[in-house]
């Protein structure tokens, strides 16, 4: 037989954001809590949460090739900040013209240069600015070391195999890129005008 419990229900508490308010929790001392916003809706708000991306699809490299393309982003030696990236998406635009793998590289901030229509744009906005990040898809770059393998990709058809469409890494918050230092995609073998790539990352201070 079904159980029925009386709930008390009390007219909702309204407070400023930021004010401090009494939490329900569990009795071994967990508070609980509910999504109010999405998952990045603070941060964007906050103007912490940036994001950039390919225009137009790239041909790529090989891998750890210091004559690189394809997307980067850098932060700079004196930014002050951290970046923490969040997300990864990477899509196909035609066939892929080779197997292979598809990484993220970490290496130094050398050789890159900002390219504005890649970004970096404040979540919510197609103007750039605010950001201390800077974007690039090609570039005499420094060898680096693949941090995280992402995918693999093949040469069969973009809407009958695993890599159809557009996919997202999600990161959460696992690779940092401190002042000095890049991340850069990475494929095992060329691919010519197909990818396109995006990074969605977070700023904050270094101290």
């Amino acid at each position: 037989m079904p159980q029925i419990s009386d709930v008390q229900v009390r007219q909702s508490l309204v407070t400023p954001s930021g004010s401090l308010v009494d939490r329900k929790g569990s009795k071994d001392g967990v508070a609980f809590a509910d999504a109010v916003h999405g998952e990045y809706t603070v941060l964007a708000l906050a103007g912490k949460l940036f994001y950039g991306a390919n225009q137009a699809a790239v041909a790529t490299t090989t891998t750890k090739n210091t004559t690189w393309t394809g997307l980067g982003i850098a932060n700079p030696t004196n930014s002050g900040k951290i970046l923490i990236l969040r997300e990864f998406s990477w899509a196909l635009t035609v066939v892929g013209s080779a197997a292979g793998a598809l990484s993220l590289l970490m290496t130094t901030n050398s050789g890159l240069a900002a390219v504005a229509t890649l970004g970096p744009f404040p979540v919510g906005s197609i103007t750039s600015g605010g950001s201390v990040a800077i974007m690039d898809d090609g570039g005499t770059v420094v060898a680096g070391t693949i941090i995280a393998p992402i995918t693999t990709y093949g040469t069969g058809a973009i809407t009958t195999w695993q890599g159809s469409g557009q996919q997202v890494a999600k990161l959460n918050g696992r690779i940092l890129i401190y002042p000095g230092y890049a991340v850069l995609t990475d494929t095992t073998t060329v691919l010519t005008t197909g990818p396109i790539f995006g990074f969605l990352w977070e700023e904050v201070d270094l101290y």
